[in-house]
C-alpha cells in the first residue's frame, strides 16, 4: 500500500505523479507544472508499447497484462531520476492501487496528486479532442478499473489548468505533510 506520500517522513518529493483517467488533464496541467517548478516533464503515454496504442485506438480496454509492460518502462524511468536525484513530473493514469504499489516501490519520494472529475464531465473533454489515440468510449472502463486513492492529494479538476498547476507547484514548494 502506498502510505507516504513525501515530506510527511521529513522526504523532500522528487518526483510528482498526476493520475486518473484519461481525459482529465494530466498531461496538460504537467506541461504548465513542470514549466512552473522547472522540473522535467514525462507523459505517460508515451511510454506504451506500440501494441497498446494501437488496441486503445481500436476502442479496446488494456488488461493487467497489456499494461505490465507500461508500468515497467514508467517504473525504470522513476528509478532513473532517482539515480540522478533529479526530479519530474510524471503524467499516468496509474489506475489501480497495484499500478501505484509497483511505482511506488520501497521509496517514500512520490507525491501522487489524483485529477478528481465525474464521468459526464471528463467525457464532455474527451469529445472534444482530437487526434488523440484513447476512444471516449473506454473512458467507462477506465472508471470502472479505478480503485480512488487513498493517499493521494485530490485536485477538483472542474478548475482551469492554470489554476491546478498553480496549485500544485505550491504544495511542491511548501513541501507541505501529505
Amino acid at each position: 500500500m502506498v502510505t507516504n506520500l513525501g515530506s510527511a517522513n521529513g522526504i523532500e518529493p522528487r518526483i510528482c505523479i498526476l493520475m486518473g483517467v484519461s481525459g482529465s488533464g494530466k498531461s496538460t496541467v504537467g506541461r504548465l507544472l513542470a514549466q512552473i517548478v522547472g522540473w522535467q516533464f514525462y507523459d505517460g503515454d508515451d511510454f506504451h508499447p506500440p501494441e497498446n496504442l494501437a488496441k486503445m485506438s481500436r476502442g479496446i480496454p488494456l488488461s493487467d497484462r497489456d499494461r505490465q509492460p507500461w508500468l515497467l518502462a514508467l517504473r525504470d524511468l522513476i528509478d532513473e531520476v532517482r539515480r540522478n536525484k533529479s526530479h519530474a513530473i510524471i503524467a499516468c493514469s496509474a489506475l489501480k492501487q497495484g499500478y501505484r504499489e509497483l511505482l511506488q516501490g520501497d521509496q517514500q519520494d512520490l507525491l501522487w496528486v489524483y485529477f478528481k472529475g465525474s464521468y459526464e464531465q471528463i467525457w464532455q473533454r474527451m469529445q472534444q479532442r482530437q487526434q488523440h489515440f484513447m476512444k471516449a468510449e473506454l473512458l467507462r472502463s477506465q472508471f470502472e478499473s479505478l480503485d480512488k486513492p487513498e493517499n493521494a492529494i485530490a485536485i477538483d479538476i472542474s478548475r482551469t489548468p492554470g489554476d491546478i498547476a498553480m496549485q500544485i507547484a505550491k504544495i511542491l514548494n511548501e513541501k507541505k505533510s501529505w
